[in-house]
């Protein structure tokens, strides 16, 4: 079975940094461009980060470019982002998601994914 374990979530106050990690199994992670999503109070899910299966391309969100890092380690089947100078916005669950199928590509639209693991939760606050 698909299985991806978000983990490294916390509590920070603004302008720190935390690195999420996402445990990816049951699935040619290799193979599979991934993202990261998040989901605030209240809102809807929002994509963040995506990574080609090499890392050799990436892209991010307008709210959160030139302060979160994402990448990968095929070896480890472990998906990262590294979010620094953190604001009270930053504050969601945050979840790794896999695509429906295994195109090497930036996807950021919802209709594009078909499993989201287990979220960890990030809270930004003084």
């Amino acid at each position: 079975d698909v299985q991806l374990q978000a983990s490294g979530g916390g509590s920070v106050q603004p302008g720190g940094s935390l690195r999420l990690s996402c445990a990816a199994s049951g699935f040619a992670f290799r193979l599979y461009a991934m993202s990261w999503f998040r989901q605030a109070p209240g809102k809807g899910r929002e994509w963040i980060a995506g990574i080609a299966r090499h890392s050799g391309l990436t892209g991010y969100a307008d709210s959160v470019k030139g302060r979160f890092s994402i990448s990968r380690d095929n070896a480890k089947d472990t998906l990262y982002l590294q979010m620094n100078s953190l604001k009270p916005e930053d504050t969601a669950v945050y979840y790794c998601a896999k695509p429906r199928a295994p195109w090497d590509r930036i996807m950021a639209s919802d209709a594009d994914f078909g499993f989201w693991g287990q979220g960890t939760q990030v809270t930004v606050s003084s």
